[in-house]
């Protein structure tokens, strides 16, 4: 049964046509019993066969059957071609330009509706006195009445149709919008992860390569030193694996993993143990603290402390070997100021402008986009006296908030 109801969804034309061969039918027996001479006969079966058209090609193009159906209507009024069964096809013409037509075709089936009434009792009177004019109009009424059924049903049918259309429009808008979130989210997701393991590896590493390379020069000369090295080495391995396991637990997440299995996320606290951690490569830095220290939103702890660690890592890259650097925090009532300066040599220019140069600066660029998270501002070039300064403050607000 639904296979049979799917074809005749699919072939609408020839359903119409199905039904207008059987009102072709029943026209022409009500021709033949209606009697008359040949000539009317002749234009009765034309005015059927007009009719009958008007309803295999209603789907098809129904503004121009419409009119059809108008001109055949008023060849009736001309020849005196009573009303017969084919005037259904006025009906079906009514309710289909109302549902799918154009509108100034809707607009002209209504006008006709509430006029074909009367005019039709104009042109074949009732066998009602002309006393009993209350009479006539209730008549006119009825016959009115079916008309304008047809094309307040087929006019919500137009409406019906058009709310679902706006419904699944928006469904598609708000699916694609959905999309484009998603992969906002997974791009966002993607550099911060970027920049996760940009400031472990590159800091890690770079502590661990300065330490095994003195750890090499000095092995035979003073091997208390170099064993110093070796065990710096080990530490800040088991600090860059420990940092690896939080990210890991990040991307793991419901996984069955519990999230305390992995250490937290560094904060302002631990940036003096990561200046400890420099000076113990041979990066003299001072390291200073102004206002009073008080706990800050977790972003703004982790973006200063990615600042400085990068920043100290860019030092020892490229200030040099006698290079030294400072730090300095300084509390505010609204926020939290860095400045990170160095004597050295500074670093190219390609690699403190916005994008870098050949896919350089990361670094740089992590540092502007967490800044830019935390609706900070970042300020990094060269010193007018030589060296590298970079300037950051860090509200403990987002810029869009208000007191």
């Amino acid at each position: 049964m639904q296979r049979l109801y799917d074809f005749l969804r699919r072939h609408p034309t020839g359903v119409d046509s199905f039904w207008a061969v059987v009102l072709l039918g029943l026209s022409g027996l009500s021709v033949v019993g209606h009697g008359g001479g040949a000539g009317e006969r002749i234009v009765a079966v034309l005015v059927a066969l007009c009719l009958c058209t008007v309803v295999a090609l209603r789907r098809r193009a129904p503004e121009k059957m419409l009119l059809l159906a108008l001109a055949t209507g008023v060849v009736q009024l001309v020849c005196g071609v009573g009303p017969g069964v084919a005037d259904f096809a006025m009906l079906v013409i009514v309710f289909t330009v109302a549902a799918v037509g154009e509108r100034w075709a809707s607009r002209l089936a209504l006008g006709c509706a509430l006029g074909a009434a009367g005019v039709s009792q104009l042109r074949w009177p009732q066998d009602i006195p002309p006393a009993h004019w209350l009479e006539q109009v209730f008549v006119g009424v009825v016959m009115t009445v079916p008309f304008v059924l047809a094309w307040v049903l087929g006019d919500s049918m137009r409406t019906r149709r058009a709310y679902f259309s706006q419904l699944e429009e928006r469904a598609a808008r708000l699916e694609r919008e959905r999309e484009a979130q998603s992969k906002v989210a997974v791009a966002a997701e993607r550099a911060r992860i970027a920049r996760e393991l940009h400031d472990v590896v590159a800091h890690n590493v770079s502590v661990m390569v300065v330490q095994a390379d003195g750890a090499a020069y000095v092995m035979d000369a003073t091997p208390d030193q170099a064993r110093q090295a070796l065990e710096t080495i080990s530490s800040t391995g088991r600090q860059a694996l420990a940092e690896m396991r939080r990210l890991l637990g990040v991307l793991r997440t419901g996984d069955g993993q519990e999230s305390g299995e992995y250490v937290p996320q560094p904060d302002v606290e631990q940036i003096e143990e990561l200046v400890e951690q420099v000076r113990r490569t041979g990066l003299a830095v001072d390291f200073t603290v102004e206002g009073t220290a008080r706990p800050l939103p977790s972003g703004v702890e982790l973006t200063a402390y990615r600042i400085v660690q990068e920043a100290l890592t860019n030092t020892r890259k490229h200030g040099g070997p006698d290079a030294g650097a400072s730090v300095r925090l300084v509390y505010f009532d609204d926020g939290l100021g860095l400045l990170v300066e160095d004597d050295g040599h500074g670093a190219a220019h390609e690699l403190y402008e916005d994008g870098g140069a050949d896919g350089a600066g990361h670094g740089m660029i992590g540092m502007r986009e967490r800044v830019g998270m935390v609706g900070g501002t970042l300020d990094a070039g060269p010193r007018p006296g030589g060296g590298f300064r970079i300037s950051a403050l860090l509200p403990l607000r987002p810029a869009h908030w208000t007191s």
